[in-house]
């Protein structure tokens, strides 16, 4: 550990930094966007601190309520872009031989930095909502929660990539968590990446309706609006295209979309909607589980890179399914709201997360089967005796027959031959 004034002072700056980098990066860029389109739209600054609170607040999924009229639908782009920048910012002040005491400095400064700016924003909508009637303040309870839930998931990652291999060794818990935290990421990369291909295709071929909608409005600032929402609103759009890719369905008010089936309904003009499938639903969106399955092939071969036996590598997969669908679960849940007069927008809640799950564990466990995941006990061989010498018989080699008595000649004693009868 370094004690000199240098090396604390730097400790105390990366705290600060990580307290209030993205949050106060995040607050700058709306509060130019707002102020912008308040001056193109020649509008007085009445209520503007409340507008750039409130869409920071939203930033965060937090809904906001414009007379009477809920917006609890948010663009799923700017989160990401507020966990990814959590997770740089505390991966760069966390060392990796870093103690348990910094760390838990570290990650009370991401959590404990934004709920002071929520805090604060709550307070600027709550004075604005006396001027301007229409505007409500949010619920102090869930702001508090989304702020929270944001930047502990971007703090959580952020420390895990630099002592999570650390702190997994030094733990009792089994080796190969790491590999199954591997195979999610791989799937959940894997299913929103095809995903995003087919809504690209479809954007192609439904390139007329595009046009249609941006029809809607002739000025080039209007146009350039509806590009920003489309771009803001891309990731909900992919993550219910994955929605359909795995069985499950996506709706927009009454309007629902699956694999299976297609009901018609009323759609919000937002030219990335052009992607929706219309009815009669032709053979081609059903290939879409080819897209689940693919990821369920990708999930599969990185939990089969370190072979083990049958039963830690099913609990292996298992658990590696378990967290790709939890997270593809949390985007779902995100990207759904209330949208005003169309109604709910959003996904399936009750079987998204468990059709990830499915395709995962089913098509996973075959992969992990076929790429050679699983290793066999073999059975030891019985100890083989060694054969026994054969027993060596001593023969003479020229034996010598036996002489009887009578056989002897008298010519051996010296005397005479015997005489004839």
């Amino acid at each position: 550990m370094q004690d000199s004034p240098a090396a604390g002072t730097r400790q105390a700056r990366d705290l600060l930094r990580v307290a209030f980098g993205p949050a106060a990066v995040a607050l700058i860029v709306i509060a130019a966007v707002t102020l912008l389109q308040l001056v193109i739209a020649n509008s007085d600054m009445t209520g503007a601190l409340g507008a750039i609170a409130s869409m920071w607040l939203g930033v965060h999924q937090v809904p906001i309520s414009i007379g009477g009229r809920e917006l609890g639908v948010m663009p799923l782009l700017p989160v990401m872009l507020m966990v990814w920048g959590t997770a740089r910012t505390t991966a760069h002040a966390t060392p990796e031989r870093a103690s348990w005491f910094v760390v838990r400095w570290i990650v009370a400064s991401a959590m404990g930095g934004p709920l002071l700016i929520a805090a604060i924003a709550l307070a600027v909508i709550h004075d604005a909502a006396s001027v301007i009637t229409a505007l409500q303040t949010p619920s102090a309870l869930r702001a508090f929660v989304s702020v929270l839930l944001v930047h502990a998931i971007g703090a959580s990652i952020g420390v895990g990539s630099r002592i999570g291999r650390r702190a997994l060794a030094a733990s009792p818990l089994p080796g190969w968590l790491a590999d199954s935290l591997r195979g999610a990421t791989a799937g959940v990369l894997a299913l929103l990446g095809l995903s995003g291909l087919v809504t690209a295709a479809s954007l192609v071929v439904h390139w007329g309706t595009m046009q249609d909608l941006y029809g809607i409005t002739n000025s080039v600032f209007g146009q350039f609006s509806l590009t920003v929402l489309s771009v803001l609103y891309l990731p909900n759009v992919i993550v219910g295209t994955a929605a359909m890719a795995v069985g499950s369905s996506a709706h927009l008010g009454f309007a629902t979309f699956s694999s299976f089936t297609v009901f018609g309904g009323d759609i919000p003009a937002l030219p990335v909607l052009a992607t929706v499938p219309h009815p009669p639903l032709g053979p081609v969106w059903v290939a879409l589980l080819i897209v689940g399955a693919s990821a369920g092939v990708a999930l599969g071969q990185q939990c089969a890179r370190r072979p083990l036996p049958i039963f830690a590598a099913m609990a292996k997969l298992a658990i590696a399914a378990l967290l790709a669908a939890a997270s593809v679960a949390l985007l779902g849940y995100a990207g759904s709201g209330q949208l005003g007069n169309f109604g709910s927008v959003g996904i399936d809640q009750g079987t998204f997360g468990l059709a990830v799950f499915f395709w995962f564990a089913a098509v996973g466990w075959v992969t992990v089967v076929m790429a050679g995941g699983i290793r066999y006990r073999l059975r030891k061989p019985k100890p083989v005796r060694p054969a026994e010498p054969p027993v060596e018989v001593h023969v003479p080699a020229d034996p010598i027959p036996d002489v009887e008595d009578d056989d002897v000649s008298d010519e051996s004693d010296g005397g005479d031959p015997p005489a004839p009868d």
